[in-house]
């Protein structure tokens, strides 16, 4: 049988561009923060190498960073999200980021070898918006498991 692993995206609207003083503590925090997301229990992969012009394409706005990783299970991300050195800056977002009106992080297993793309992320994210959660994309108020994401049928 397979083994499938838990894949997310999150996504957020930048105040300025990245090279704006606005923006230092947001930049100078980015490879410490991935350290730390690096050697988490449960990490098996980000998007280190963002091609912003595919993000841009797919997205349609220039201002989103957008951040994908794969992780054993959702215990090894929440953990990371809220137990780990990334609270603080998840605390600060406000500085850095605007308000996004619709959802921003969706969450999905995927095949354990398997590296989300853009256009995966994209289709989570617009699918949690229109149909709200469900084993096809979900987040954390949601707990479902592998089973209820195989049984699902989602409304495409």
């Amino acid at each position: 049988m397979s083994k499938f692993h838990l894949a997310q995206v999150n996504i957020a609207k930048r105040l300025a561009p990245m090279e704006n003083p606005m923006m230092k503590d947001f930049v100078g925090n980015l490879d410490r923060i991935n350290t730390v997301a690096d050697s988490s229990e449960g990490f098996i992969w980000r998007l280190q190498n963002e091609d912003k012009e595919e993000a841009a394409i797919i997205f349609q706005d220039d201002t989103l960073i957008i951040n994908m990783s794969v992780w054993k299970d959702l215990e090894s991300l929440f953990k990371f999200t809220y137990n780990s050195e990334h609270i603080e800056i998840f605390r600060r977002k406000k500085e850095w980021f605007s308000k996004i009106k619709m959802m921003h992080m969706a969450f999905w297993y995927t095949l354990e070898d398997y590296q989300p793309t853009f256009k995966d992320a994209k289709n989570r994210i617009d699918y949690l918006n229109n149909h709200g959660e469900s084993p096809y994309a979900f987040t954390f108020k949601s707990k479902f498991s592998v089973s209820d994401s195989l049984n699902y049928k989602p409304l495409l």
